[in-house]
């Protein structure tokens, strides 16, 4: 389950700093400093894997998951939240679960 907490906080937080509107301020305002901002914060897997670090580094505050500090589960979470936030934001969007028709 710990697991399963690690990829839903992650997804959230992902889509929170990438998409939503109430971070939509601080995005364009550090997206102007710097082009490494910019990408950053447009791309679900970049700050994914960002947003999986911090997850893992303040993983000691909460009861929700536990992971030992070091720096293997700090490289291992940030791509399981990269991973999975990129894959759940290709799948789901503001109208539900994305499907395609192949008819066009």
């Amino acid at each position: 389950m710990e697991l399963l907490y690690f990829i839903l906080c992650a997804y959230g937080l992902t889509s929170i700093i990438v998409y939503s509107h109430i971070a939509k301020a601080p995005r364009e305002y550090l997206s102007s400093k710097s082009d490494w901002l910019c990408e950053l914060f447009h791309c679900s897997m970049c700050t994914g894997f960002w947003v999986g670090v911090f997850l893992c580094g303040v993983n000691g505050f909460t009861e929700l998951f536990t992971f030992d500090y070091n720096f293997t589960n700090f490289l291992l979470l940030g791509s399981l939240s990269a991973g999975t936030s990129y894959l759940l934001n290709a799948v789901v969007d503001d109208d539900g679960i994305k499907i395609r028709s192949n008819k066009e």
